[in-house]
């Protein structure tokens, strides 16, 4: 039974890990603020409490699990919230998105002018 626990235990930090490491990279590579704080997010909810839940098989039945268990609580009705209390944020302060187009249905400044060389975005050159 405990070589099960160990196997579960290290696939859920693996998961985790995997997690972590994407969201990490999407932090580095996405354009704007909000794709950031999106990779950020997940970072959060996904891979931090995969890596805990893989924590807790590895603790056990015990207090330290107990605790475990209280973070990933803690992480899942407090991460989103400060995802979106950071959007909002933003929103407020004047910060838009980049988005070709915009869903609410407004003109996007610079939507559909071309880009400074001459290509548009999106398009495949001739």
């Amino acid at each position: 039974m405990e070589v099960i626990a160990d196997a579960i235990s290290w696939v859920l930090i693996a998961l985790g890990s995997f997690f972590l490491v994407s969201g990490a990279i999407g932090l580095i590579r996405m354009p704007d603020v909000y794709t950031r704080m999106h990779a950020a997010s997940v970072i959060d909810t996904l891979g931090a409490m995969l890596l805990i839940l893989g924590l807790v098989f590895q603790a056990g039945f015990s207090l330290l699990a107990l605790k475990l268990l209280f973070v990933i609580a803690l992480l899942f009705f407090f991460g989103p919230v400060a995802s979106h209390a950071l959007a909002q944020a933003a929103l407020h302060a004047g910060i838009e998105p980049l988005l070709a187009e915009d869903r609410r249905g407004r003109d996007v400044p610079g939507g559909d002018e071309p880009e400074p060389d001459g290509k548009q975005e999106g398009v495949p050159s001739t």
